[in-house]
């Protein structure tokens, strides 16, 4: 049995990963320090035998007894109000947190596929975004702490791979949504989600023109899955193309949870992209992979969940505790 450690486990998209590496048959070791990640996202696959978790902080020196065959790292924080909270932390995990990944990955001769982001392109003066372009990130601004540590991780990774041959993959990940998200976890799609179930105005920054491209979570294991299995060692963009400006999306929410809220406006964000949508071609060609889940359909399935949130969790403003790790 293939045996995966995947760190940020109990996170959205690192228990949605457990979850389909489990349906493959793979031994899966999951490792979170519960920062941002809830154990509540691993709580139906404890009782599994091929299943471990460790609560560890993948920033400190990992040790993971017996062989290992892939190593998914995925643990960072991964929204603005999450980053901009703990920032020394969001550094420390993808630069110590990938440096103990891939000594790791020497060590056990495991393949590593790390999460990169479509934050690497910044506030992008190229549309859509290839994986060529090499981005207009501003380094010194409150969003720099996510972005570099996301572009510094994507170089030791290489390093590790041209220095040591270690084996490695880079995804490139766009916005992606599903069952599971912390509804208050600052990202736009929960936040209106949680607005019109809690039947307050939609709040949107800035005029509303800015665009996303929303790819359901499905699609994007799916493309990290083959991805993993590939030969292709540079990055990949993984994302739904279809893109949609912010207050359109205001809309589609509005229309899609029947309720009849205002759309309100505020200041955009310092440095907040303008423009965000995949280009694919890459993926498409080594991956033979395009997403196949529609906005409409992911939506419903993903408001679906959020309506079963109780009254405590959708009136929660903050439920992660942070405390011990703001002096890091």
């Amino acid at each position: 049995m293939k045996r995966i450690l995947i760190t940020g486990a109990a996170g959205f998209l690192g228990s949605h990963l457990c979850d389909r590496f489990i349906k493959e048959g793979y031994y899966v070791i999951g490792m979170d320090n519960l920062i941002t990640g809830r154990m509540s996202n691993l709580e139906h696959l404890m009782k599994l035998s091929n299943f471990e978790f460790y609560h560890h902080d993948v920033s400190k020196f990992i040790h993971i007894p017996g062989d290992l065959d892939f190593i998914l790292h995925f643990a960072s924080p991964a929204s603005p109000i999450d980053y901009l909270k703990i920032p020394i932390q969001t550094l420390k995990v993808g630069s110590l947190g990938i440096h103990n990944c891939l000594g790791l990955a020497k060590a056990k001769k495991a393949r590593v596929l790390i999460a990169s982001t479509s934050e690497v392109y910044g506030d992008p003066s190229v549309h859509p975004q290839p994986e060529s372009y090499w981005g207009n990130v501003n380094p010194v601004g409150p969003r720099g702490v996510y972005d570099e540590a996301k572009r510094f991780q994507e170089a030791m990774t290489m390093a590790y791979h041209t220095y040591h041959g270690v084996e490695t993959r880079i995804v490139r990940i766009f916005n992606t949504y599903g069952p599971r998200m912390r509804l208050n976890d600052g990202r736009v799609l929960p936040a209106f989600i949680g607005q019109a179930l809690r039947g307050e105005d939609l709040t949107v920054f800035g005029d509303g023109s800015q665009t996303r491209s929303f790819c359901y979570v499905d699609d994007l294991v799916e493309g990290i899955y083959r991805l993993l299995h590939s030969d292709y060692t540079d990055p990949v963009n993984i994302g739904n193309p279809s893109e949609i400006s912010i207050s359109q999306f205001a809309e589609e929410i509005i229309s899609l949870t029947g309720t009849d809220q205002k759309v309100i406006y505020k200041d955009l964000p310092v440095d907040d992209p303008k423009q965000r949508k995949p280009d694919i071609t890459l993926a498409q060609k080594v991956l033979n992979w395009k997403p196949r889940i529609s906005r409409k359909e992911g939506l419903e399935i993903t408001y679906s969940y959020f309506k079963t949130l109780t009254k405590e969790e959708l009136y929660q403003k903050d439920h992660m505790n942070f405390d011990k790790y703001i002096k890091l």
